[in-house]
């Protein structure tokens, strides 16, 4: 009964969360990945410079910090390089008919990949604006007693679009493309604007 009592607060996190990445994801995301990193790395550095004493254990654990700052920023290129070999994959096998050979699609991937680093901020904005989309349908639909969004809240998210087909989800769909559709038009015009691009 513990998860019940959760749904609404998760719900509510789900839907407040979502709304944030997706209207204003880029500009959150690397200082965000810094920031956890930096906690990470001195959450984690303690475990190995136990023996250390006094300024010793502070040095270490603030290179720990920066350490683990650099390591989140450099996973946030790496998956920015996998959402594009990703993508690219995916293009491949909706073009061919069948399965296309594996030169193909490695070669797809490897393209995808390093276009998505030279595109890097409009990748970064469509996928927040996306994926805070469907994390704020989430928890709509949770605060609205939809069962497979229920279920999400708790952990299951089997029951929605696109883990299943689009029958029976038309309006998460719509809403998801409406909201990703959205937040990517912020972002890109914040964006603009910060860079005072015209």
């Amino acid at each position: 009964m513990e998860s019940v009592s959760l749904q609404f607060p998760v719900a509510v996190i789900l839907l407040g969360g979502g709304l944030v990445a997706g209207f204003a994801g880029y500009p959150l995301l690397r200082p965000l990945l810094a920031l956890y990193g930096f906690i990470g790395g001195v959450i984690v550095t303690p475990t190995f410079a136990d023996q250390l004493d006094g300024w010793w254990f502070i040095t270490a654990t603030l290179a720990g910090g920066l350490a683990g700052a650099a390591v989140a920023l450099a996973v946030y290129l790496a998956t920015v390089a996998l959402v594009g070999a990703g993508a690219a994959a995916f293009i491949v096998h909706l073009a061919v008919e069948g399965d296309p050979e594996i030169w193909l699609v490695v070669a797809a991937s490897v393209l995808g990949a390093l276009m998505a680093l030279i595109a890097r901020r409009y990748v970064v904005i469509i996928a927040t604006a996306f994926v805070g989309g469907w994390t704020a349908m989430v928890g709509g639909l949770a605060l609205s007693r939809d069962q497979a969004a229920m279920a999400a809240t708790a952990g299951d998210v089997s029951g929605l679009f696109p883990l299943v087909p689009l029958e029976g989800q038309e309006v998460f769909a719509a809403g998801w493309l409406t909201l990703g559709l959205l937040g990517s038009v912020v972002q890109l015009l914040a964006s603009r604007q910060v860079r005072g691009d015209d």
